[in-house]
Parts: structure tokens; C-alpha cells; sequence
């Protein structure tokens, strides 16, 4: 049985996981508009890798006894200036995201659950590799100022990007 705390902050945890689907979504469509089929299926992949790490945890708590209470999802940011743009906030948004993933690891070190322990271990190790790609990425695109024909070159080098849901 998990804790009423651990419940309550995994509840909140899964509604940014599906706000991080959102919001990733929402650079897709910029993507698209801008005819950068490559970038806007990137962050189509991004929202399907977020709705699997909401339903990852939706299952966990359910596996553990848990309640789901699903919460509004906030509007995401719609209006970008740039490609660049995009992917600064995406990576401020992973980096946030770790730091939430940290912040629920404390709680169930204070709580003294294990098994919960070793579920989020999986979730560290994933933030590690989701802030990396957006700062190589975000790297990129200052090399290039966010224009140019290299902007072409990593759409192309996008497009190619498959989901591959891990074994649960």
C-alpha cells in the first residue's frame, strides 16, 4: 500500500507528465505550421514518451493500491518566436521535470517505500537522457543561430525519430 502522501504527489506528478504531453504537442503543431515536418515529429514522439511516463505511474499507484484523481491540465504556450525558442523552454521544462522526479525519490526515501524507490529510479535515469537530447539539440541550433540550411539538415535528421516504449 503506498502512503496518502506519496498517492498525493504521484497524482500530482502524473498531471505534469500529461501537461508535458500538452506542451510538447503544442511545439509540434509550431513545427508544423512552419513546414518542419522533421522538428514537429520530434516533439510528436516527445508527447508519446510523456503520455507513457503518466501511464506508467497511473499503473504503479494502481498496482499499489493507490487512487487516481485526475486534474485539470494547464494551456500550454502556443505563440513562438523560433525553433531555438522552442527547444531553450523544452529544456528548462526537462530540467524542471528532473527536479520534480528528484523531489518525489526525497518522499519515498522519507517515507522509507522501497518499492517506490525502485520504481522512480527508472524516471531518474530516463531525465538523464531527456535533458541531454534537448541540450544537444538546443546546442545545435546555436551553432546555426536557429536558421540556415543546417536547419533543414537536423529536421532531416528528426524526421527519422521513432517511439520505442521501453519494457515495463
Amino acid at each position: 500500500m503506498i502512503s496518502q502522501k506519496l498517492q498525493d504527489a504521484f497524482n500530482e506528478q502524473i498531471n505534469k507528465e500529461f501537461y508535458s504531453e500538452y506542451l510538447y504537442l503544442s511545439m509540434a503543431t509550431w513545427f508544423d505550421a512552419e513546414n518542419l515536418p522533421g522538428f514537429a515529429n520530434f516533439f510528436k514522439i516527445q508527447t508519446q514518451e510523456e503520455h507513457f511516463h503518466a501511464m506508467k505511474m497511473y499503473d504503479f499507484i494502481n498496482e499499489r493500491g493507490g487512487r487516481i484523481l485526475l486534474k485539470e491540465i494547464s494551456k500550454p504556450k502556443v505563440d513562438f518566436e523560433s525553433a531555438l525558442e522552442i527547444f531553450e523552454l523544452a529544456y528548462i521544462h526537462e530540467q524542471y521535470v528532473t527536479k520534480l522526479i528528484n523531489e518525489l525519490m526525497d518522499l519515498a526515501i522519507d517515507e522509507k517505500d522501497h518499492a517506490t524507490k525502485s520504481f522512480l529510479n527508472w524516471f531518474i535515469d530516463e531525465q538523464v537522457e531527456e535533458e541531454a537530447s534537448m541540450d544537444t539539440i538546443l546546442g545545435k541550433l546555436k551553432m546555426l543561430g536557429g536558421n540556415g540550411h543546417g536547419m533543414l539538415m537536423i529536421d532531416n535528421e528528426l524526421s527519422s525519430r521513432v517511439f520505442n516504449p521501453p519494457v515495463k
